[in-house]
């Protein structure tokens, strides 16, 4: 069994106080810290902070793929590491993508809703779904 850091009273370094949960959003993702309420301090969850600077060192990547014609449409394969980083943030791949041209030369993949494009970090109490992907 496992006991997560952020379940516990944490006191801030400053100011001696009790720090309190709070939800910070960056590019899309939900993450939790928590924030003194006297001084503004915050701590990120380390988890949380991983998987982000983990997007954002694949979303640094540039990939080149081959587009097919399978039927009458096209098709463009996902690579792997990006669908391994879905897969960790625990979405259904069978699900439906939202696609549309952005600009000329552009085309956006939504997995997930349009309503909310924050992706949850296992944390029941936070928004579900996941980044577009441009």
């Amino acid at each position: 069994m496992t006991t997560d850091i952020f379940e516990n009273k944490i006191l801030c370094k400053d100011c001696k106080t009790e720090m309190h949960l709070v939800q910070i959003v960056k590019n899309g993702f939900a993450l939790r810290a928590i924030e003194c309420k006297k001084c503004g301090s915050k701590i990120i969850h380390p988890k949380d902070e991983q998987e982000y600077n983990d997007f954002i060192n694949l979303r640094k990547k540039q990939f080149s793929v081959k587009m097919r014609f399978v039927g009458n449409s096209y098709a463009v394969s996902i690579p792997k590491e990006i669908v391994n980083f879905m897969r960790e943030q625990e979405k259904v791949m069978g699900d439906m993508v939202r696609l549309c041209l952005d600009e000329f030369g552009k085309v956006s993949m939504n997995f997930g809703s349009e309503k909310n494009n924050t992706i949850n970090h296992k944390n029941p109490n936070l928004k579900t779904n996941l980044n577009q992907i441009k």
